[in-house]
This record gives C-alpha cells, sequence and structure tokens, in this order.
C-alpha cells in the first residue's frame, strides 16, 4: 500500500516579486508527507530525526541540508513527539521555476544553470551534504534575516544569497561524489579525509587511535574535529553512520539482520538493536517491515 502524498503549491507561500520563501520551523508530526511544485533547500538547524524522502529514511542530525527537487514527496520528523524535549529545527529556502529563470543569467554557469534546471524537471535525485564548515549554516541565517526583516535593496540581497547557496550546494556535492570516485589513499590530512575512511570501513573495527596513526592528528585534535566539523563526538557519529548504513541495507536488501549487524561493524546483536533502538525508534525488522509497505 502506497502512501498518500499532499500537494504544496508554490501560491501559498511565494509572492511577487519574490518568488521565494525562507522559514524557521519547528517539524513535528503534523505536516503530511508531502510533494511541492518548487525547489526547497532544507538547513537541519538544531537536533535530531529522520527525513523521509522518496523511498529513504536518512537519520538527520545538525549541520545537513538537503536540497529537494520539484515533484520529490519528503517530510521530517523529530525523534520524539515531545518537542520540548527533542525538537528538530529546519531552514526552509523555497523557490520555484520563476526565480530559476531570474537566476540563470546571473549565474552565468552552463553546470549549474544545467543543474537547476534538473531540479525544476524532476530530472535528478535529492542532494545531500554535510555542512563541516559552518558556512552554509551561516548563509541560512543570513537568508533569513533578510527575507524577515527586508531593508533597502533586499530584492538583491536576496537573489545574491539564494545564488550562493545554490553554488555552495553544487560545489560541496561534486566534491564529495569526485572524493568517493577517487582511490583512498592511506594518509589523509583533513577532516573530509576522515570522514570519508569512515564511510568505506565501516564494517570494520574503528578506533581512535586508527585515525591518530593515519591523520598525525593527537586524539584530542581529532576529538574536537569531530564536534566541530559534525556536531558529535567520534563514538556517537560511527554509531549513527553504521545505523544509517544498516537502515540503507534493511531497506534495500534481502540480508538477514545478523549479516547486516555485521556489514556495518557490529560483532554483538545486543548492542546492534540497542543502538538501531536508540536512534530510528524500531527495532530492525519493524524498520524493515515499515520500509516495504
Amino acid at each position: 500500500m502506497k502512501r498518500s502524498v499532499e500537494l504544496l503549491k508554490s501560491e501559498a507561500f511565494l509572492n511577487r516579486p519574490l518568488q521565494l520563501f525562507v522559514n524557521r520551523c519547528f517539524e513535528n508530526f503534523m505536516m503530511p508527507f508531502h510533494t511541492h511544485d518548487f525547489v526547497e533547500y532544507s538547513y537541519v538547524a538544531e537536533g535530531r530525526g529522520f527525513h523521509h524522502i522518496g523511498e529513504d529514511t536518512v537519520p538527520v542530525n545538525k549541520g545537513m541540508l538537503f536540497v529537494i527537487p520539484i515533484g520529490i514527496p519528503h517530510v521530517f520528523r523529530p525523534v520524539s513527539t515531545d518537542a520540548t524535549k527533542a525538537p528538530l529545527i529546519i531552514y526552509n529556502c523555497l523557490f520555484n521555476a520563476e526565480l530559476i529563470q531570474a537566476l540563470k543569467h546571473f549565474l552565468r554557469d552552463e553546470d549549474i544553470v544545467q543543474h537547476l534546471m534538473d531540479l525544476e524537471q524532476n530530472r535528478q535525485q535529492y542532494i545531500s551534504v554535510t555542512d563541516h564548515s559552518g558556512r552554509l549554516e551561516e548563509l541560512m541565517l543570513q537568508l533569513y534575516r533578510e527575507f524577515s526583516v527586508p531593508g533597502p535593496g533586499s530584492l538583491a540581497m536576496l537573489d545574491t544569497l539564494v545564488s550562493q547557496l545554490i553554488i555552495m550546494t553544487y560545489r560541496q556535492d561534486q566534491q564529495m561524489k569526485y572524493v568517493d570516485s577517487t582511490p583512498h589513499q592511506p594518509m589523509f590530512h583533513d577532516m573530509e579525509s576522515i570522514l570519508h575512511y569512515l564511510r568505506q570501513h565501516l564494517g570494520e573495527r574503528i578506533l581512535m587511535k586508527d585515525l591518530v596513526q593515519l591523520s598525525r592528528w593527537s586524539e584530542k585534535k581529532i576529538g574536537r574535529m569531530f564536534v566541530r566539523y559534525t556536531g558529535q563526538t567520534f563514538r556517537s557519529y560511527v554509531q549513527h553512520l553504521r545505523i544509517q548504513r544498516s537502515c540503507e541495507l534493511l531497506k534495500r536488501s534481502g540480508h538477514k539482520v545478523g549479516i547486516i549487524a555485521e556489514m556495518v561493524g557490529y560483532q554483538d546483536m545486543d548492542s546492534f538493536h540497542a543502538a538501531f533502538k536508540k536512534i530510528t525508534g524500531d527495532t530492525p525488522l519493524s524498520y524493515r517491515k515499515k520500509s516495504r509497505v
């Protein structure tokens, strides 16, 4: 049985001459699974939860940004129904085909213009990037403030800020694709390389001392870098990464739960079940059943 999908139309959000809408919202369980006739950039500003997008369920936390093309159904959900205990706060930037047409002449880059056209015409999947540097968060805050309290030149300022958001997200997405297609080097010198290493070695036992040896950084420095770049400790980040990968395998593969646990680095089933329940709110079997309804 397919989930019902509600269509949100741009007329409810976008007004001339802006053709743009920026807000800050507390996600809840009232918003329906929905699609829309505008492009949406959603930035996770605070908290944890889940992003049900297309056929995927993605655990989310602070610093993650999603680009949702026209026609892709999605909804965010917090980890708890009690928003006071575990709020999930999202900044949204919405714009439609009319603004895309206007920005084409401003951007003047064939690849980025084609990227926007693909978003408009639902010719590509959603994009997800992580804001390691904090620049995307700063940009979303600027957009929100300029939209909420417009001043002289606000139209031009908003066009400039939206263009920066599009370009920065596009660049980061392209860099991630390049990193993922490049053979792993045994030595690395930046945080992005460390995160890439973790993604490629989830099925193995990963210890902090391994990262120290590969990076020649101290444990203290790596610990600080994890909090700065991901908003989580090393242990928490690896745990969330493993559970996210297990969610993908539960949904897409026919492997038994025990095999999936081993594939993402768990040797003890009790630890896997406890971590999975803590992060997703479901048991692995329950999650698999729900994802295939």
